[in-house]
């Protein structure tokens, strides 16, 4: 049986930013791409697809706050009464059978399960919702350590959290922030202004960032050559982000037209960096199609495009430079 989420121990909910309704706009791709798609990541090919296609208005929910009573943080997930959700992979199988670990009187939570397991989702959620927390008492977190580029953009929004292992909390405040409503946008805009703080960006036509073999495998087998021909033939800059700091990340997509790279953790960089006029270009193994990123400029009321590839084998793919160059051509239109 499922495990009853948190929310629904809460003994106290209130709105934060109302529901909006969001125009999808119709992403920019080469006639016969979405034809490509073999599989998703998330969701059905259908609704991958109807997100690709735009042109209809998404209801956007409202972002709330809730409040909780006598919670534990026990091996990664959060326990309130019969209520459960879990915040990272737990160590044991089952619920285990505890002693109440060290009590805190009050805390406020921010980070999500997908924030704890792909850098992407918290650089683009978990710290927009840490900007929820200002108004509550002590943000805490169930991480260590930040660990690779996090702590630079900690910095740069002003983030403070406490790490926390085991606790009881009294009180705790949590938030329903999955909406793409006005309101995040707002503090989405915030947040860039924080990171790009101090910097004068100059307009420029775009900037590709190199993934290679980071994160979850989908190894573009072309990727230096394509990077190359961007850089040849059209002027782009090309950075990796891996062995970059914030700070020539920043350089290199404040001003950026088009931010170009394989779709994944990466490209969130460039995204929340990216002007708001800019078009973010995703380059997508036919077998793990996503619309993820595209939610976020619909949000953003940025562009977005996608070339979808030909697979390689060994969760490898192989896309024609000229097909990106051509949808540059679509861009520019």
């Amino acid at each position: 049986m499922r495990p009853i989420d948190i929310e629904q121990a809460a003994v106290e909910r209130w709105t934060i930013s109302p529901a909006t309704r969001r125009p999808i706009r119709p992403a920019y791709a080469l006639p016969g791409q979405l034809e490509r798609i073999c599989k998703t990541e998330f969701g059905t090919v259908a609704e991958v697809v109807r997100d690709f296609q735009g042109g209809y208005d998404a209801h956007q929910p409202e972002t709330y706050g809730f409040r909780v009573k006598d919670a534990d943080l026990v091996d990664g997930v959060l326990y309130a009464g019969d209520a459960a959700s879990p915040l990272r992979p737990r160590a044991r199988r089952f619920r285990p059978v505890y002693r109440r670990p060290k009590r805190h009187a009050s805390a406020t939570l921010f980070e999500s399960w997908v924030g704890n397991r792909w850098f992407g989702n918290w650089l683009i959620n978990d710290c927009l919702t840490y900007a929820l927390s200002g108004e509550h008492p002590r943000p805490v977190m169930t991480r260590r350590n930040l660990i690779g580029h996090m702590p630079e953009y900690a910095q740069r929004i002003a983030m403070q959290a406490a790490s926390v292992g085991d606790a009881s909390f009294d009180e705790l405040i949590l938030f329903g922030d999955a909406s793409h409503n006005d309101g995040k946008r707002e503090r989405a805009d915030r947040m860039r202004a924080a990171v790009i703080a101090g910097a004068r960006p100059e307009p420029h036509v775009g900037t590709f960032l190199l993934r290679g073999t980071s994160g979850d495998r989908r190894v573009l087998v072309n990727e230096r050559e394509i990077a190359e021909f961007l850089a040849e033939r059209h002027g782009f800059r090309v950075i990796d982000p891996v062995s970059s700091p914030v700070d020539d990340i920043v350089e290199a997509c404040a001003g950026a037209r088009i931010v170009i790279g394989v779709e994944g953790s990466q490209l969130a960089h460039g995204l929340i960096i990216m002007p708001p006029t800019a078009t973010l270009l995703t380059l997508q193994p036919p077998a793990r199609v996503t619309s993820a990123l595209k939610i976020v400029t619909d949000r953003q009321g940025q562009g977005f495009a996608l070339v979808i590839g030909t697979d390689a084998g060994a969760n490898q793919f192989h896309i024609d430079p000229y097909e990106i160059e051509r949808t540059l051509d679509l861009i520019a239109s």
